[in-house]
Order: C-alpha cells, then structure tokens, then sequence
C-alpha cells in the first residue's frame, strides 16, 4: 500500500489518523460565524476542514413532484431543491474560508457535487477532492475530478462492492492511483449498531488501499471504535456550540467536544503501536519476574531439595524452567539463603 499525501499531510500506517471536520451547512449563512468555526476546528487538535460546492440547481430540479420531496427522516417535507438552496455554502465564501483555513496551518478543500464546482475548486488550487456516497455511481463526475490528478477521498455509503470497485476502476483509468476509501453510513444521523465497522478493513484487504471513515453517528464511539481498527481517515461533522438549528446539526459534534474527540482519537492511534515484539518499552520490568532463588543455606554437596530452593519474585536468578533440572542435584558450593539460583552452582 502506497503512501498518500494530502498536502502536506502524509497518510500511512507510521502517521496518526487525518482528522477532517466538516462544516456543510453548519455555517449558518455567515462568513463570520464560518471562520469562527474554524478557528475553533483548529484549537481542537483537526488536521483539515471540509466544506461542500454545489448550487441546487446543479443538485437537483425544482419541481413539487412526490420524488423530489424529502419523506422521512431530519429533513421531512423539504423539497431537494430547497434543502439544498439552504445548506449550500455560498461560492464567494470558499476563497476566504480557504485562505483562512491555510493560514491557521489547516488543509483545506471540498466535495464538488457537479462538473463545474470541480473545476472552480481546480482554480482555487484545492489540495484534494472528496466524492460524496451520493455520487458514486456518477462516473461522469468521478472521471472528470480523477484527471485533475489529486487525491481523492471516496466515500462508499450505500454502495456495493461492485459499485465501489467500478467506482475505482474510473480513477485509476484516469491515471490517478491517489485514493483513499471511506466506509460510512448514509443516514442522518446513523445509528451505531448499523455501521459494521468490521467492512472497512475489508474494504482495505480487497482494494489494496487507505481507508477510513466519514461518520454520520451523533456521538464519538464510532469513530472511535475505526480509530481501533486502523482507520487512516476521520470525517465529522463539526459546529459551533449552541447552534442547533442547521441543516446537520443533529449529527454534528461541537467544537468543546470535538477537542476532546481529537484527543480521544490520538490517544487510541498511539495505543495501536506496532506488531515489532522487539520494541517493548516494559522491558524494565523484567528484573520483577519470577527466577529461582536459594531460600534456605545449603551446604557443599547437599542435595537441592524443594524446601531449600524457590521460584519466588525477583529476576535476578536463573529461568524458572531449570526448577525440576535443579532438583535431586547436589551443590557445588555453600549457598547462602536469599541468593540468586546459577546454574554454575549445580554439581
């Protein structure tokens, strides 16, 4: 497996989890609300910020028809057309929010939904792209951002493995090898027990690539949880606190929360290590080990016997499997009780 870079980001199996905070519609309609946000993303310990490049007219088509009406779930009774008209994030924002974001030390970069918000996000020199769950079944679109040749970041919601190895068969048609693989839940909020988090390294055994997961749960332990399996990719939702009233705040994490999130994440990532048994840090502490110990004098040529001799903390004699070899032997010296066992001591 390859390693991939994401600006200045290296992502592999040696670096912490890439941890991605996206705003989507939690910006409020406020560019100043917009930066604060990510100030705040910044101070909690992310490496990047995301946000979305659609219009609703590229999304979607106005119409009062029964399938273009949002039925259940967080959203109920909204047309596409209008969600979308709500929670997109105004085109004239993202050269700000971009230069903001770099300027804080933060990758930056977006999902285009469409053709042509792929090519704007080219002028603005993003670092990578996202493809939503939503759109990859649109080879078209997956085509025309592979022959941009920077990375991508695919997510697989809802997606078989057919329709996720076609998906990669498009961009690595293109040329661009540069992929790393999202698992994620398509509903909002998802539920934690429909994740199967056991697909994702799966999904890193068939395609051979980086995985992850974009998270749509409305707590930590999902994630969490990836965190453990080896995901290289943390995609949450994120907002500021108090604000309860966007498009996707039922399933975003507030930034006082995302911090310790952040941490909680490093903190498993360092826990993992490494499969090298030669790189035991707890070494030390085999001077606390069982040994064989003389617990009673023994004089020259006297018989080793059960009474005189024990396997008893600490480590300073010899390996406790010499006990029943050193039975039944006769001393070679006086030993005095409280001394480390030697095998030289053996007649």
């Amino acid at each position: 497996m390859k390693n991939l870079s994401i600006s200045n980001y290296k992502i592999n199996k040696n670096r912490k989890p890439f941890i991605i905070a996206e705003i989507s519609s939690n910006h409020k309609w406020s560019l100043r609300h917009t930066l604060k946000l990510i100030k705040k993303i910044k101070d909690a310990g992310a490496d990047a910020v995301k946000i979305q490049t659609y219009d609703e007219n590229s999304m979607t088509y106005e119409s009062k028809k029964s399938e273009f009406l949002v039925k259940k779930g967080l959203w109920k009774k909204y047309s596409l057309f209008n969600l979308y008209k709500e929670a997109k994030t105004p085109i004239e924002w993202h050269k700000k929010i971009f230069q903001h974001a770099k300027s804080l030390g933060l990758v930056a970069f977006s999902t285009p939904f469409d053709e042509s918000s792929a090519d704007f996000l080219t002028k603005l020199n993003v670092p990578a792209f996202k493809i939503a769950s939503f759109e990859i079944v649109d080879h078209p679109l997956i085509e025309h951002i592979a022959k941009k040749k920077k990375p991508i970041i695919l997510s697989t919601g809802m997606s078989s493995i057919q329709e996720i190895s076609q998906a990669i068969k498009v961009i690595k048609k293109a040329k661009n090898n540069k992929i790393v693989l999202l698992h994620c839940m398509s509903n909002y909020p998802s539920n934690h027990y429909d994740y199967n988090l056991r697909m994702m390294t799966e999904l890193e055994k068939k395609f051979n690539l980086h995985v992850g997961l974009s998270d749509h749960s409305e707590g930590e332990e999902v994630a969490l949880a990836a965190t453990a399996l080896g995901a290289k990719v943390i995609e949450k939702h994120v907002k500021l606190a108090g604000d309860n009233k966007s498009h996707d705040s039922k399933f975003s994490m507030d930034t006082e929360n995302f911090k310790n999130f952040c941490k909680k994440i490093n903190t498993i990532w360092e826990t993992l290590g490494t499969h090298n048994f030669n790189l035991r840090k707890d070494k030390g502490s085999k001077q606390f080990r069982r040994s064989i110990y003389v617990v009673k004098d023994i004089k020259k040529n006297e018989i080793f016997e059960k009474s005189k001799i024990k396997k008893i903390r600490p480590g300073k004699g010899i390996h406790p499997k010499y006990y029943f070899k050193i039975l039944g032997k006769k001393a070679k010296k006086n030993i005095v009780a409280g001394t480390p066992m030697k095998i030289s001591y053996i007649k």
